[in-house]
């Protein structure tokens, strides 16, 4: 799988009974890949990974097996995270945590990846949200982890474009994927160079959100201002409230999830953000303005 173009993070839809459904699942996952998607991404943050069983996180990993999937792993423990990317079928791409909560520095990232590398079965992303982790990275050390072998992209989800992202996006190695993970600045990021985007938005519009990265990439510049405001708005309204809650209210409501729940200490979204994501998520709007970008 060619770690470039727009990614989903799929939420984990639930049953009334509050369990894993695995045909919505299945389903949504198929429903983005035909709108342009390259891939889907299982247990990110979106997917509630936290909240679920052993058992369930097997499940629906196997529901999504055969499709061109990224399986989000890892802890605070190097020994649980060799162990959870060791167990992954082979060649599904495992996206790694940078080490949350224990804040090991550096030198002690480093060290982690180069360890669980060698347990890997495929490619390894590394995921860089510090505002979660707690573990910030100076420019430096995102290179050097870039030059790790095994380590074969990043998620690069750092909050705002600083003039170190740009010196990153211009130093990675050449065959190494940068793949925004902040929705709302997707379209800068593109703009300077990234792969792609892992994007909890592109569950709404997901070929909106394909259409900006092909603009970006083919230096259609006026289709990717067009749509990257757009987009961004969006991606504000859906993350309103903590991820996932206001994109499975807006899934819910559009029909294609059985109930839009997520699981304590998540609370389900209100009905105000609920409706200003559906408003700005219009199908019939983003189709006549992807139509008039054909």
């Amino acid at each position: 799988m060619e770690l470039s173009g727009v990614f989903v993070p799929l939420v984990t839809p639930f049953s009334p009974n509050q369990g894993v459904n695995p045909v919505s699942l299945r389903t949504l996952a198929e429903d983005v890949l035909a709108e342009g998607a390259a891939g889907v991404v299982a247990l990110g943050t979106t997917g509630e990974p936290a909240t679920l069983t052993a058992e369930e996180r097997k499940e629906v990993v196997a529901v999504l097996r055969d499709l061109p999937l990224i399986v989000g792993v890892g802890s605070n423990s190097t020994a649980a995270t060799e162990a959870e990317v060791a167990a992954l079928p082979a060649g599904v791409v495992a996206m790694v945590v940078v080490p949350p909560y224990t804040r090991p520095g550096e030198a002690g990232v480093l060290a982690h990846f180069r360890k669980i590398t060698k347990a890997a079965n495929g490619p390894v992303i590394a995921y860089h949200v510090p505002y979660r982790t707690g573990q910030a990275l100076s420019t430096e050390a995102l290179l050097e982890l870039a030059a790790i072998p095994g380590v074969d992209g990043m998620k690069l989800s750092d909050g705002a474009i600083t003039g170190g992202t740009v010196a990153l996006l211009a130093d990675v190695p050449k065959d190494f994927a940068i793949l925004g993970g902040d929705d709302a600045v997707i379209s800068p990021l593109l703009a300077i160079g990234a792969h792609g985007g892992i994007l909890a938005s592109a569950h709404i519009c997901t070929s909106a959100f394909v259409q900006l990265h092909k603009a970006w990439r083919d230096g259609d510049t006026a289709t990717a201002r067009d749509l990257g405001p757009r987009l961004a708005e969006l991606s504000e309204a859906l993350f309103a409230e903590p991820n996932p809650a206001v994109v499975k209210a807006v899934l819910h409501a559009q029909g294609r999830i059985p109930t839009p729940a997520v699981r304590l200490p998540l609370l389900p979204a209100s009905p105000a953000a609920r409706d200003r994501a559906l408003l700005l998520a219009d199908r019939p709007r983003w189709d006549r303005g992807l139509a008039a970008h054909a």
